[in-house]
């Protein structure tokens, strides 16, 4: 018989079946194949198999989570994902997008934040202001850069702005 992941996925499901043992922890039939079904969109089918075919056994259903966590934190903060989410103290954000997904609902992007909320996120309208700089600003940007950080701040940076 197919695992609830393989027949929302409309595949061939065999004994050895990567997703099998990832779906134990989730309760319902239901909420399985919502979880696999919104990860394969996600991920791609065939990238999601790969990824769990890549890990032992044992550890499948906590990557399977993990994915899973990833996902819907990248859904509603595309910028920062689920460790912004963690980071900014926001985390049951992504515990209720995760509620969400399992009940079949569909996630929708969080508003920009305001600067109060400890998100760092910038309107649409202000990224679009971006320009680029000459090696001469670069370089007074990087010395202004240095001044404010040298106060010992630990500050995480996003590689994907």
């Amino acid at each position: 018989m197919s695992c609830n992941g393989c027949r929302v996925l409309r595949k061939g499901c065999s004994d050895m079946c990567p997703l099998r043992t990832c779906l134990h922890w989730i309760p319902s039939p239901e909420a399985q194949a919502h979880a696999t079904l919104f990860l394969a969109k996600f991920f791609g089918r065939s990238d999601l198999f790969s990824f769990i075919s890549s890990v032992p056994h044992n550890d499948r259903p906590a990557l399977f989570q993990s994915l899973l966590y990833e996902a819907c934190g990248r859904t509603i903060n595309p910028v920062n994902g689920a460790v912004g989410l963690l980071s900014t103290g926001n985390w049951q954000r992504c515990e209720d997008a995760l509620r969400t997904v399992l009940d079949g609902g569909v996630l929708t992007p969080l508003p920009v934040l305001d600067d109060s909320s400890g998100s760092h996120e910038m309107a649409p309208a202000e990224a679009s202001k971006r320009r680029r700089v000459s090696g001469e600003q670069s370089e007074k940007s990087l010395m202004r850069f240095d001044g404010i950080c040298s106060n010992n701040q630990r500050k995480l940076l996003n590689l994907f702005v």
